[in-house]
């Protein structure tokens, strides 16, 4: 079984200022029966979804979790939280059968658990006590203990402190995991655990220890004369002649005991948090690897990059994306790390944005199965950040990427603090990449504005004149084409596609009225020897194709530092030139709040 949508109502910031209505969730999620990763900037709503399945499912570490105002969406005087569970095999189903409902998937009858979680607050705003319950009406029933206790989920909290839970102490989270575990429960006639055994005898030596009257060779009193006697002494005094202390281990409880053991890792000492939050993990998911466990198997792990380095947070990943037969865990993570974003399948990603949740899976976005293909290959730590934006900016090649911020800045849109990314796909390939943001279900808005940068390599004639774009002929005719085709798909979408109709970068820059002048000094800088008599010369030497030959990344670099170091240039945003940078700039950094 798995956990297969989450539905809630006014919850925390998934809310709308009006009467609860129950045909109409204010967030629906949907969840992969495998790997799952929220991701999204800080406040995005990550946390609040995994608290209400917290809320619903409760944990195995025992923490006491209940809903508090702050649930509340503004003070709202209800709020509403169903989860439901498909996959469901016969040994699970039969925890639930009371509960259980049914509905059609690929045209089979396959069951359902609904769990409700409806809580209200009376007139004097005081949280009234309310039962989960589960069922396919909207009411449902009550839940008993036993089936509860088969959907506990495993949970490990952000900026986890690992050393304490795992260090031997009362209550710790170490001893609640043991206690969970099988080899720690009591057997069928109810006999002492082997480990009561073992700790009544050595808790019976250290008692003797302290009451040995025998005097040891260099000292001149004995154990119980050094310690215990003088310990007595006071405590007749201090409370009556007949107390008596005694030094021991605790009760030989198996709680009690569990309680005084300690995890490392063998013949290392001094761990860092790195290292003490995998071992960590690897004891919490301990409850995951139960055999012949008929309930549900969910491990949430909020922040999983805590304490880790990049190779550390890929590892993790690779090892949880493991298929393991049948006994197949559900994860849902949440992250705010580019590196686990670039790993991590992208039908496993959930972007939370704008109070809404976009998940990646096929039929879920415009990807098509090649599109998923080229993903996972490309996608990689220096593209993922767009997940994590709040604008970007589409680029080709590595003169753009390293122009644009520059000139931004210049326009009063300093990108880095406007939360824009500029993603460099150093291909044509943009379309794969635009298409993330595309959703089969247009209503489905990702309000995430994107710009495509990229030209028509219309390329000039030998007096510097282009072809009309209307008589174009051949491959530059194709392109253009297919171009205008995909501007008018993109069309009521956030993407805009901006187009240099006349060849490339470096002639857009050369010939504008704005950045000419500054343009030709970079251009002279890099290539001291490329003109011999004027820049006009230029112009015969593209006709001739030699423009391969310009270094473009060391021109970008210089010229980009011209341009921040110019306090008197004012960018022209009219010129026809650089107009396709200047709206592809102002679009990225259009975002609603």
């Amino acid at each position: 079984m798995y956990l297969s949508e989450l539905r809630l109502w006014n919850f925390r910031k998934y809310g709308l200022e009006k009467p609860l209505d129950l045909s109409s969730p204010n967030l629906v999620v949907p969840f992969n029966k495998g790997l799952n990763v929220l991701i999204g900037e800080n406040d995005s709503g990550k946390t609040a979804i995994i608290d209400a399945i917290k809320l619903v499912l409760k944990t195995h570490a025992y923490e006491w979790i209940k809903v508090e105002n702050e649930d509340f969406y503004h003070n709202n005087n209800r709020l509403r939280i169903e989860i439901e569970f498909k996959g469901l095999k016969d040994n699970e189903a039969k925890n639930f059968i009371e509960w259980l409902g049914w509905t059609k998937e690929k045209e089979n009858d396959i069951p359902v658990l609904r769990l409700i979680y409806d809580v209200s607050k009376d007139k004097d705003g005081r949280i009234l006590p309310t039962d989960i319950k589960a069922g396919m009406d909207d009411i449902g029933y009550p839940l008993n203990a036993e089936a509860r206790d088969y959907l506990k989920c495993t949970y490990l909290k952000a900026l986890r402190d690992a050393n304490a839970d795992l260090t031997s102490k009362k209550n710790s989270r170490l001893s609640q995991i043991l206690q969970e575990h099988k080899l720690f429960k009591k057997g069928k006639n109810n006999e002492e655990h082997i480990f009561v055994e073992k700790f009544k005898k050595i808790n019976e030596e250290i008692e003797n220890w302290f009451k040995d009257e025998n005097k040891i060779d260099d000292l001149s009193k004995s154990n119980k004369e050094e310690i215990k006697d003088k310990i007595d002494e006071f405590l007749k005094k201090f409370i009556d002649n007949k107390y008596e202390s005694i030094f021991s281990l605790g009760k030989a409880e198996i709680k009690n005991i569990l309680e005084k053991i300690s995890l490392g890792i063998e013949n290392e000492k001094n761990l860092g948090l790195g290292t003490m939050n995998r071992l960590y993990m690897s004891a919490e998911l301990l409850h995951l690897k139960k055999e012949n466990w008929d309930g549900l198997r969910l491990c949430m792990i909020e922040e999983l990059e805590a304490h880790l380095h990049p190779q550390a947070q890929m590892k993790i990943i690779n090892a949880l994306k493991e298929k393991e037969g049948e006994e197949t865990i559900q994860y849902i993570l949440t992250t705010h790390s580019p590196n686990i974003a670039s790993k991590v399948p992208l039908k496993s990603l959930l972007i939370c944005k704008h109070n809404q949740v976009f998940p990646m899976g096929e039929g879920k976005t415009k990807l098509d199965s090649k599109d998923y293909i080229y993903l996972e290959r490309f996608l990689d730590v220096t593209k993922s950040n767009l997940f994590f934006a709040k604008g970007v900016i589409i680029v080709e090649g590595w003169s753009e990427e390293i122009l644009i911020p520059a000139l931004a800045k210049k326009m009063g849109y300093d990108l880095t603090a406007k939360e824009v990314s500029i993603i460099n796909v150093a291909s044509t390939a943009y379309l794969h990449f635009a298409k993330i943001f595309l959703r089969q279900n247009e209503e489905e808005k990702m309000k995430i504005p994107v710009s495509i940068v990229t030209d028509l390599d219309n390329r000039p004639e030998e007096d510097g004149d282009f072809v009309a774009l209307d008589k174009l002929e051949g491959k530059a005719k194709t392109k253009y084409e297919n171009l205008e085709k995909l501007r008018k798909e993109l069309d009521k979408t956030k993407i805009e596609l901006e187009l240099a109709e006349q060849w490339t970068l470096e002639w857009c820059l050369y010939c504008s009225a704005n950045l000419s002048e500054l343009f030709k000094k970079s251009l002279k800088n890099v290539h001291p020897t490329i003109f011999k008599s004027s820049f006009d010369e230029f112009i015969p030497m593209l006709k001739k194709k030699s423009s391969s030959k310009l270094d473009k990344v060391k021109i970008a670099t210089d010229f980009a530092k011209k341009i921040e170091e110019d306090k008197n240039l004012v960018i022209d945003e009219e010129d026809k030139h650089i107009k396709y940078l200047v709206d592809a700039i102002k679009h990225a950094c259009s975002y609603e709040n």
